[in-house]
Formats: C-alpha cells, structure tokens, sequence
C-alpha cells in the first residue's frame, strides 16, 4: 500500500470502524482547537482537552461548537497538563498526545521522565510528511526537527522509527532514500559513508522491513531522467517513501524549500516513544496541525 495524498490518508482513516483518542495539553489554543474540532468532525478522532476549563470553552463557543460534546479536564497548569497526558496514556484512556498552548520543553520534559514518562529503547525523532503537486505520493522526511547531527547508530534507530510508523499505516517494505549532497562515496563527507553502512544494515535485516538505498542525491532520487544521464540505478529512484537526511539543517532546509517554494502541504509528528506525538512549530497553521493529527491517528493504530 502506498498513500497518495492526506485526503487519501483520511479517507482511508474513515472507514475504520475505531476512532483514535487524542490527549491535547494546554488545550486553550484557537488554532489547536480548530484543527482538532476538524479531526473530530471528519470521524479521525475522539479528543480529550487538557488545560483551562473557562477558556477553552470560550474558545469553543467563539468557534460555534457546544462544549457538550467535548471531554474537558480542568488543568491550568500547564506542566501538570503534560503530566495528565501521560498518564491517561499509560491508564489507555488515550492513543497519542498532541501540543496545545505549552512550551515544548514542558511537555517532551513529562513524556520522558524516566518513572512516569513515554521513554522506550529508542531515540526520538522527528518526521515530516508531504504532499508535493509532482510528486505522486505522500514523501516521509526524518529527521530535520530534533536530532542536530545524528551518529550512524541514532541514524539506524531514526530509520526504524519511520519504518515502524509507515507499516502501521499499511506500508509493507517502504523504499528508504539516505539523502547525501552525491551518490558516491566520499570519506571526506561522513553521511556518504553512514550511507553504505544503513544500505548494508537493511540487507542483514539489522533495519527490520524496509528497503534503504544510498548515498543518494536528491535528483537522482526524485528524476529518472537524470538517473539514466548519470548512469544510476536504483528501486527508489521517483519511488521514495521516506528520506534520511544528513542533519537537522538539511532536513529543515529541504522542508521549508518544500513548503514554501514547492506549493507542498506538510504534517510532522515524533516518533520513539510510547505513542507518535503531535508536536508542531506556533507558526503552523491550523491545517498543518489537523494534517498531523491524522498522521499521528493513523501511526497510532497498531500502538507503534
């Protein structure tokens, strides 16, 4: 299975006969609400809000919905709202998290504690998802949120946590680009030589249900075209699902290019812990968050 687009993603998330229980922290957000009312009126998700009781039902009444119909848990304190998150998690009253009105050190502080957190064996990290205009299905991209320079074993750990997160929504072996400035092999540039090594680590089975390739380059990833002139052959060539990149400052730069000169629409969750966790920027708008709602509903299902 391959997803085409988000509204493939959702549409396919309708169908499901269950519906996944979201725990918003600091609920008391306009666009965080309105992202939220979304997921919820097209049957992705249950929500359960955390935060300031009178503001957030001002905040739904001002978006003309009857706070009725809504879970509240009366929690002003925002780290304590974290803490409640967790906790209806571990109680399985909720399936993921998502980030309302609280700083983000506040909230990844109580799903890490080391007693009462979300921590499991492997690293966290951050995966953003789009939908390009030519591009013919959705492109997973990791890590370009959290992990600055990543060695080559939290490189292996970052791959898995995509991997684990694709299967659960219905891929079988996704095709894995190790992203690299070129397709050779250089010591001079250590991502090319990590490339070879996760290459290697997938055919072992040491990566477990994925097919990785690399060093690659982003054109010949994304053109057959250029891939023939250069002599390059590949089963991820314009077949990619997900993209390895280098280092935080090329997965940011490649996301934003993506967003904001490629006409892309974008969702990023986080991966590596208990639950997939909806995490994004205060400058994402209430679409980037709903589209990461449903990513992160949907990673949920099978408690990734």
């Amino acid at each position: 299975m391959e997803i085409k687009s988000f509204d493939h993603l959702i549409d396919n998330m309708k169908s499901s006969t269950t519906k996944s229980r979201i725990a918003v922290v600091s609920a008391a957000d306009d666009h965080t609400l309105e992202a939220v009312i979304k997921a919820r009126k097209s049957d992705i998700i249950e929500p359960i809000l955390i935060g300031d009781l009178e503001k957030i039902e001002n905040i739904l009444l001002s978006l003309g919905e009857n706070r009725d119909e809504y879970d509240i848990i009366d929690q002003k304190d925002d780290i304590l709202s974290a803490q409640k998150a967790v906790e209806l998690i571990h109680e399985n009253k909720a399936d993921f998290i998502m980030k309302g009105k609280i700083q983000t050190g506040d909230l990844l502080k109580a799903v890490v504690d080391r007693e009462k957190g979300l921590r499991t064996d492997n690293i966290m990290s951050h995966m953003a998802i789009f939908e390009i205009p030519n591009y013919h299905k959705l492109l997973f991209v990791t890590d370009g949120g959290m992990n600055i320079s990543p060695t080559l074993e939290e490189k292996k750990q970052i791959i898995q946590n995509s991997v684990n997160a694709l299967k659960s929504m219905g891929y079988k072996r996704p095709k894995v680009s190790v992203l690299c400035a070129v397709e050779t092999i250089n010591p001079k540039m250590q991502e090319t030589v990590d490339a070879v090594e996760l290459k290697l680590a997938s055919e072992n089975n040491e990566i477990k249900d994925c097919i990785i390739d690399g060093p690659i380059s982003y054109d010949l990833m994304m053109s057959k075209k250029s891939a023939i002139i250069k002599g390059f052959k590949s089963p991820v060539i314009e077949n990619t699902d997900l993209v390895l990149v280098p280092n935080i400052a090329s997965g940011n730069i490649l996301g934003k290019t993506l967003l904001y000169s490629a006409g892309a629409k974008m969702a990023g969750i986080i991966l590596g812990a208990k639950v997939p966790i909806v995490l994004t920027s205060r400058g994402s708008t209430s679409e980037e968050k709903f589209l990461s709602i449903a990513i992160s509903a949907s990673a949920s299902s099978k408690n990734i």
